[in-house]
């Protein structure tokens, strides 16, 4: 071919190109025309129609046919979501405005609640181990049969006390009570914890001793009624967005002090930030107690009036003078007076602590400690005021309520015979079938694994491999079970991928039930979506396994969740959480919930209600308790060889827990960083030589990490911080526990760190 061939021939191709592309292609006004087009799918999806239901316009595929309110299903807030519906299935939600808990706030996971909902790895069908190792696809029958063939061959070879249950804070108050009557009653369990043990056990001991009930005396509304805030181990603002939105709308300008080793959203955002060292606040807050009695600034009336043993206390913290607890907490004595100085000052006084307190080695004394201040200051029962701790998951106050496991329905007990023989009454039951001990706790159950003596374990909606103090140890425990059986609505947690059986299980608004939040308030939850393929709402799952098992008589009153309602009221009459006045379901959906105690006769005055208003307290002299100790050493200090300390927490408010969930959501996952990261001083990047963003080694006694370094003022030189969320964080926690109440104390331990490179 020459090369005016050539030449023709391009030309000819270009021209055919362009012919061609006049074709396929618009003009410019055919472009505009098509782009501002009265129909067709792009516009279809931009189109706006009213959606009624005090929604506004919405896109017509998401025009609901009718919303209902149910609450939300994840943190312990307890939020009213308004759940759009069409066809009777969920397609939307937005926060209710009339929901007395959030006042038509939501947080990120809120507002994301129903995605975790349509994931794709979602548990659809029972799966049971086969011979060649592999999860395996199996009839519910199979699945079922297996269950109560293996275990109760393990109780056979072994004991009744050979097998045990695992059981959490995110099922409805109903099953929690159906799984812990079914294990302990009908199965003949003895051992049955939940994972409430690692949010909220330390609150519950420190309550009973200190006021004879597990009872968090506080409504939502004091956090807009204090004039002095006390928020103790608590990112208020990013763990718990809405009760952080609620101190906002507080119109008193409120002095608000954070004590937080770290500088946190919340800290950052306080008057006040005391950045105490890592667990020194029992020394701190008994210093604070020291300063008020030496000055005068207490209520002696009420000390007087409504509690004991203060003389014993007063002479206890005597020796916590501020020269010595300024060089154990590292606060200067000037900030001791201060602190102190500002809870005279105020005339309503709150004292608020989550985990930080909670996952401590020392944890029920420091939040006696709390309760303290505000006893001797009389900084309880009125507006405002409280010592007050904040709940970790949506149902754990229902956990601690009826759950059965470390406790007998109800606030009873297991080593009393009069309440056995009550609650055997009650329930239509024999009083011997009923436990007469109680349960070991969650780290003494996982210790008899590795003794030999739990050899069936059942784990019911929560994911230990991944959660659990010292990971790595966990999941070797694991593997020496006989049978491991997980029952999750996704068979692809860190947990489920280990057991021997996966019984699929439906999720929050695939049935329905009530939540107990933070502030003691009932809410409802309902059935607004289908489950997929065969999974089950828990409760059901519990019927049949009940029948299978052979003990189904003993449960023929407990045939809906509602029905069960109704049982757990009568448990409750007499006790400080009576709810005997609630009628039923329509009565929680037409208040906005309700708080207990609500006793049969209880007039409906206001729908927030806090404890402790006149002034008497559950124990038998009707008298609140100081309680105190001497404090104790960290478990594993700093040394030379590992010089930092390690502080965990939640990295941010679109993250919840293992991920298990969120992580499903596209959305929360664009809110906060996919790999792990540590925060780490400038100081201490300086020294090991770390740049910002580089991969570093962190290493503790029991494991190595990697992580990208994030450099900031917000940890103080000698500590680092890496969020709680991922999966390989609790591969470094020290195996710590409070001597009191056995929670896991997560929030320090000793590492170093190092260049992922450098090997020395």
């Amino acid at each position: 071919m020459t090369t005016s061939d050539a030449s023709d021939a391009s030309d000819a191709s270009d021209a055919s190109d362009a012919s061609d592309a006049k074709k396929t292609s618009p003009a410019p006004k055919q472009a505009d025309n098509l782009l501002l087009q009265r129909n067709g799918p792009l516009t279809r999806e931009l189109l706006l129609t009213p959606g009624e239901f005090g929604l506004g316009r919405v896109p017509a595929r998401l025009k609901p046919d009718q919303t209902t309110t149910v609450v939300c299903g994840f943190c312990s807030t307890g939020c009213g979501l308004n759940v759009h519906l069409k066809d009777g299935e969920a397609i939307n939600l937005s926060p209710n405005t009339d929901y007395p808990v959030n006042l038509g706030m939501a947080c990120p996971k809120g507002w994301e609640a129903l995605t975790p909902l349509r994931a794709t790895d979602r548990a659809t069908t029972p799966l049971l181990r086969n011979a060649r190792g592999k999860l395996e696809r199996v009839e519910w029958d199979v699945a079922l049969r297996t269950f109560v063939d293996r275990f109760k061959a393990i109780q056979e070879a072994h004991g009744k006390e050979s097998i045990a249950f695992i059981s959490t804070g995110q099922i409805v108050t109903e099953e929690m009570a159906f799984l812990g009557a079914l294990a302990k009653f009908g199965m003949g369990m003895l051992h049955g914890d939940g994972n409430t043990r690692q949010c909220m056990a330390t609150a519950v001991v420190a309550y009973k001793e200190a006021f004879g009930f597990d009872a968090p005396p506080y409504t939502y509304r004091d956090f807009e009624e204090s004039d002095v805030v006390v928020l103790v181990g608590s990112n208020l603002c990013i763990a718990h967005p809405i009760m952080w939105e609620r101190l906002c709308k507080n119109k008193n300008r409120p002095e608000i002090l954070v004590v937080d080793p770290r500088k946190t959203e919340t800290a950052m955002a306080a008057t006040a930030h005391y950045a105490l060292k890592p667990k020194s606040d029992l020394t701190l807050f008994y210093g604070i107690a020291h300063i008020l009695i030496q000055r005068g600034w207490i209520d002696p009336g009420y000390i007087e009036a409504h509690t004991v043993d203060f003389e014993a206390f007063k002479a206890h913290v005597a020796d916590f003078t501020p020269a010595r607890v300024s060089e154990a907490t590292g606060l200067s004595e000037a900030q001791l007076a201060s602190f102190a100085e500002k809870i005279h000052h105020g005339k309503r006084v709150s004292f608020w602590w989550t985990m930080g307190v909670n996952q401590s080695h020392e944890g029920v004394r420091v939040a006696q400690s709390l309760i303290n201040l505000a006893l001797m200051t009389g900084n309880i029962g009125r507006p405002g005021t409280g010592a007050n701790s904040i709940t970790g998951q949506c149902n754990a106050m229902g956990s601690r309520m009826f759950s059965n496991t470390t406790g007998l329905f109800a606030g009873h007990d297991f080593t009393k015979e009069e309440h056995r023989k009550k609650i055997a009454g009650i329930l239509g039951i024999p009083e011997e079938v009923i436990p007469t001990r109680n349960s070991l706790a969650y780290d003494q159950i996982i210790e008899g694994i590795l003794k030999g003596k739990i050899k069936g374990l059942w784990i019911i909606a929560t994911n230990p491999a991944h959660s659990w103090i010292n990971q790595e140890d966990l999941h070797e425990l694991l593997g020496r079970l006989e049978f491991l059986v997980v029952q999750d609505m996704y068979a692809t947690t860190e947990t489920a991928e280990r057991a021997h059986l996966v019984l699929p299980a439906a999720s929050w608004a695939e049935k329905e039930g009530t939540f107990i939040n933070s502030e003691r308030r009932i809410g409802l939850v309902k059935k607004v979506a289908r489950a997929p393929g065969q999974a089950l709402a828990d409760f059901h799952i519990f019927q049949l396994v009940a029948q299978y098992w052979g003990c189904g008589e003993l449960f023929k009153e407990w045939k809906s969740p509602e029905a069960v309602f109704q049982i757990l009221k009568r448990l409750s009459k007499g006790q400080p959480c009576d709810i005997t006045g609630i009628d039923g379901y329509t009565m929680l959906d037409e208040r906005g919930g309700i708080q207990w105690p609500y006793p049969e006769g209880a007039a409906f005055e206001t729908n927030e209600r806090r404890l402790f208003e006149d002034g008497q307290y559950y124990r038998p002299d009707q008298k609140a308790k100081f309680a105190f100790q001497a404090p104790r050493q960290l478990p594993e200090p700093t040394d030379e060889q590992y010089p930092l300390t390690l502080l965990t927490g939640r990295g941010s408010s679109s993250q919840w827990h293992t991920q298990t969930r969120t992580k499903k959501s596209a959305v929360l996952q664009r809110l906060y960083p996919k790999e792990i990261y540590v925060e780490l001083s400038p100081v201490d990047a300086k020294r090991i030589g770390i740049e910002m963003n580089e991969w570093v080694v962190i290493a503790s006694r029991r494991a190595e990490i990697k992580a990208r370094a994030f450099v900031t003022n917000s940890v103080k030189p000698g500590e680092i911080f890496v969020p709680m969320h991922y999966e390989i964080t609790n591969k470094l926690t020290f195996p710590a526990f409070d001597q009191y109440s056995r929670q896991p104390s997560y929030k320090a331990c000793a590492v170093k760190v190092r260049r992922e490179e450098d090997r020395g």
